[in-house]
């Protein structure tokens, strides 16, 4: 049955991992690669999400405290808090909600400075995900970049990326070199979330709700077209990766944690004939599972 889903991914010139779970029948699964350690681009930001929420309930981090985002500090983007050309300031909680629906990446390094690689590491750990690993945030991965490239900002370096006549830099799409993860470990957390196994009932809910507010449509929700099917998800995106995690529930409230990661053939900043595929894989996981 998996010929189908990698029938998708290499119509769409991707190589793609997979993992679909019902949420309330987890021994019933569908599978491509689920094991295999990926970059994770913006899907850090899930985990880390996670990780604040326990602290927040552990006492560790008061979500209303206040932080201010400097323009001459804060971590560049394309969305969110990261364009903005002055000064601001937002509740930690504000920070997380921008992090996950507008995959800000000035709110997440800040909010990752607040929990801490160390902290996380062993949050993450204790939640059961032994394959996930969150070594930078994207002003690391940036510098990381500039430096694989030999140039001098990051929009530079991305372009590196996006050219297709240029041979990518070393290492660059190497899970060893990034925050990564296996589609099997984030099902895990997705599904642990959703039953509230990880977290108290007022986080939980924060984690739901921020996670349906998400703004980009492109990926998972595009495979359900439906006003009566509800995506809650992350997307990630860094030159040729393109993921989507997230959960789906169709209208009689059956729900599925998905997570698909591809890697493209080409590195086009938009790409989206991928974009669709992810959806599409999805969809098609969802129908097997039914």
């Amino acid at each position: 049955m998996n010929a189908r889903i990698r029938a998708v991914f290499e119509d769409a010139g991707v190589r793609g991992w997979l993992h679909a779970v019902a949420l309330d029948e987890p021994e019933s699964t569908v599978e491509v690669d689920a094991d295999g350690i990926v970059p994770l681009a913006s899907v850090y930001k899930l985990p880390l999400l996670a990780g604040f929420c326990r602290l927040v309930d552990l006492g560790e981090i008061d979500p209303r405290e206040q932080l201010t985002l400097d323009p001459s500090t804060k971590t560049g983007g394309p969305t969110g808090l990261s364009t903005f050309a002055d000064p601001v300031t937002a509740s930690l909680r504000d920070l997380a909600l921008s992090m996950m629906t507008l995959s800000d990446n000035a709110s997440a390094d800040a909010l990752l400075d607040v929990v801490g690689l160390r902290r996380l590491a062993e949050l993450l750990e204790s939640f059961g995900l032994h394959r996930t690993r969150v070594r930078r945030g994207t002003a690391g991965n940036l510098l990381d970049l500039q430096r694989r490239t030999r140039t001098n900002d990051p929009d530079a370096a991305l372009a590196v990326l996006a050219d297709n006549d240029r041979t990518d830099p070393a290492g660059v799409y190497e899970a060893a070199n990034a925050s990564a993860s296996s589609a099997r470990d984030l099902t895990l957390l997705l599904r642990r979330l959703w039953a509230g196994e990880l977290l108290s009932p007022e986080q939980t809910e924060f984690v739901k709700v921020t996670m349906h507010r998400q703004v980009f449509l492109h990926r998972l929700a595009s495979g359900f077209p439906h006003d009566g099917v509800r995506v809650a998800g992350k997307t990630g995106t860094f030159g040729a990766l393109r993921h989507e995690v997230g959960v789906v529930t169709l209208p009689g409230g059956t729900a599925y944690a998905i997570a698909v990661f591809t890697l493209a053939a080409r590195g086009d900043i938009r790409q989206p004939r991928v974009d669709a595929a992810i959806g599409e894989a999805a969809r098609v996981a969802v129908d097997l599972l039914r």
